[in-house]
C-alpha cells in the first residue's frame, strides 16, 4: 500500500519526466530520388501515369517501376489501337531512366493486324513523360 505523501511525488515525477527526451527531428534535405517509399524514381512514376492516364492500366507496379497499359483506340481514330508499356528504370531524375515500349495495331477486315511503331513515336513520348517529370520536381520546389 502507498503511503499517503508518496502519491503526490510519483504524480510530480511522472510530469516532469513525461517532457524528458523528446527532441526535434532533424530536417533532412534528400535528393528527389531518395524521396520515395516505391522503387522509383517518384517524380518519374507520377509523370508517367499522368501521361497515360487516358488509356485503361493493365499492372502498374511501383516497386519494379512498370506500367503497362491495354489497347487503347482513340475515338477519332477507331481503326487503329495501341499499347504501352513503360519502364522506370532508377531512383534518379535521369533521361535515361525511362524507357517507353508501344504496340500498334490497324484493323484490316475485321481483324486486328500488328504494324510498326515508328521510333520517333517512342521518344516522343519518352520525352513528354521527362518533361511532366521535370514540372512536378519544380512544383515542388516551389512548394518548399
Amino acid at each position: 500500500m502507498l503511503r499517503p505523501v508518496a502519491l503526490p511525488l510519483m504524480l510530480v515525477a511522472a510530469v516532469t519526466l513525461s517532457g524528458c527526451g523528446k527532441k526535434e527531428r532533424p530536417v533532412a534535405d534528400l535528393a528527389a530520388s531518395k524521396i520515395t517509399t516505391i522503387g522509383v524514381n517518384a517524380y518519374l512514376w507520377r509523370a508517367a501515369l499522368d501521361t497515360f492516364s487516358f488509356m485503361p492500366i493493365v499492372s502498374a507496379d511501383s516497386n519494379g517501376g512498370v506500367i503497362v497499359t491495354d489497347w487503347y483506340a482513340s475515338p477519332a481514330n477507331p481503326n487503329e489501337r495501341m499499347k504501352i508499356t513503360v519502364m522506370i528504370l532508377d531512383q534518379d531524375l535521369r533521361a535515361d531512366a525511362v524507357r517507353v515500349s508501344a504496340s500498334r495495331q490497324i484493323a484490316n477486315n475485321g481483324q486486328w493486324v500488328d504494324t510498326a511503331v515508328q521510333a520517333s513515336t517512342v521518344q516522343r513520348l519518352e520525352e513528354v513523360v521527362l518533361g511532366r517529370a521535370r514540372d512536378l520536381r519544380q512544383t515542388a520546389n516551389i512548394a518548399k
